[in-house]
C-alpha cells in the first residue's frame, strides 16, 4: 500500500509494501521524465507506487504500474495515468544495474517518490529480491517485538 504524505509543501509517497515483500539490496536515487500535468498532479499527492515495477530496455530504465492521477484543470492535454515513464540515471548505475538484474531473482522497484529541494521529481529505486514466506514470518515477529519493546518503555 502506497502512502502519501505532504509535509510543509514537501511531496513524499512511498511504497510501503516493498520492504515487506522484497528484501533490499541497493538503492539508487533517479530523476523520472514527466509532462506538465503529471508533475502537478505528483505535488498534490495524487500518485501511486503501489503496483509499480522498472524495466532495462536497452541501456534505459523504466517504471511501469506506476499511477500518477489525471489532474483536474489539465483539459484535454491531460496524460495517461499508468503510462511507461523513463528513469534517469548515471551510466556506471545503469551499467551496475544490468549486471545485477542478470543475476537469477533480482529486480528494481521504486521505494518513494518526492520533490527534491530544487523542484524536480525524483524516484528512490532499490535492487531487490524476493521474500520467501519464513521470511516474511520473521519480518512479522521482528516488528511484534519491536512493538511490545517499544510499550514497555512508555
Amino acid at each position: 500500500m502506497a502512502k502519501a504524505s505532504i509535509i510543509s509543501g514537501q511531496t513524499n509517497i512511498k511504497n510501503k509494501k516493498a520492504s515487506f515483500l522484497f528484501e533490499l539490496l541497493e538503492k539508487f536515487t533517479a530523476g523520472i521524465v514527466l509532462t506538465g500535468s503529471e508533475i502537478k498532479s505528483i505535488r498534490q499527492g495524487k500518485a501511486s507506487l503501489q503496483e509499480a515495477y522498472s524495466v532495462l530496455h536497452g541501456r534505459e530504465l523504466f517504471i511501469r504500474g506506476m499511477n500518477i492521477s489525471r489532474y483536474k484543470e489539465a483539459g484535454q492535454n491531460n496524460h495517461d495515468p499508468v503510462r511507461e515513464r523513463k528513469l534517469l540515471l548515471k551510466k556506471q548505475e545503469l551499467k551496475k544495474i544490468k549486471k545485477k538484474l542478470d543475476e537469477k531473482g533480482l529486480t528494481v522497484i521504486p521505494l518513494r517518490l518526492f520533490i527534491n529541494n530544487r523542484g524536480l521529481a525524483k524516484v528512490e529505486v532499490s535492487l531487490a529480491k524476493g521474500k520467501k514466506v519464513f521470511d516474511k514470518r520473521h519480518s512479522i515477529k521482528e516488528k511484534d517485538q519491536k512493538r511490545d519493546l517499544d510499550r514497555l518503555k512508555i
